[in-house]
């Protein structure tokens, strides 16, 4: 978003295909390598306890309890993998958000402004669906361990959903046609009655 509004005119010869291949595989590695220390550590737990999962995947803090092994390293270090890669991503976007408000101030045309920030709505949306439901699903898991199994069930599957349910919806709704069509099937249509 920064490039598209600070840069539009040089978008295509910053934002290369090239590059963004290198900057997708950067982060899926990102992602994946943080996990291995996780996921190794667990293939050795025993579990003696209900092999039964409260969700329907497997989720990390849900194995670790079942686990009838010192889960001490996988909880530590669970929370400082969440605590550096949240603080990573919110810093890259805050920063990221701050030199395109920046830009914005330079606008010299009101339309210009306007227009600006509603280009980052749907980037803004999109974020919250994604770091709500993860952030409840850790407040839950953390602090509600002994309220009811469906909350946990229920959070766990708000995370798992919404993200790829809804940001389809959000960056489409930007579009148009699609704008339109979604206003003509919310609006009353006026029923014609026919004579038989």
């Amino acid at each position: 978003h920064y490039v598209a509004i600070c840069h539009p005119l040089r978008y295509a010869t910053i934002l290369t295909p090239r590059l963004i291949t290198k900057i997708g595989i950067a982060a899926l590695l990102r992602s994946a390598f943080a996990m291995v220390p996780l996921l190794a550590q667990l293939a050795f737990f025993p579990f003696c306890h209900s092999h039964i999962l409260s969700h329907s995947y497997c989720l990390h803090q849900d194995m670790i309890r079942l686990a009838c092994a010192d889960t001490k390293f996988n909880v530590i270090y669970g929370l400082v993998l969440i605590t550096v890669l949240w603080g990573m991503d919110s810093l890259g976007i805050f920063v990221s958000y701050r030199c395109i408000l920046q830009s914005i101030l330079r606008i010299a045309s009101r339309e210009g402004r306007l227009k600006a920030p509603n280009t980052c709505a749907s980037h803004i949306c999109a974020v919250l669906i994604l770091y709500v439901p993860m952030i409840g699903l850790s407040i839950v898991h953390r602090f509600a361990k002994h309220s009811s199994p469906l909350i946990h069930v229920f959070m766990a599957h708000v995370y798992l959903l919404v993200p790829p349910v809804f940001n389809p919806i959000i960056y489409s709704l930007k579009t148009k046609q699609i704008h339109q069509g979604v206003l003509h099937l919310l609006s009353p249509t006026k029923i014609s009655s026919t004579v038989m």
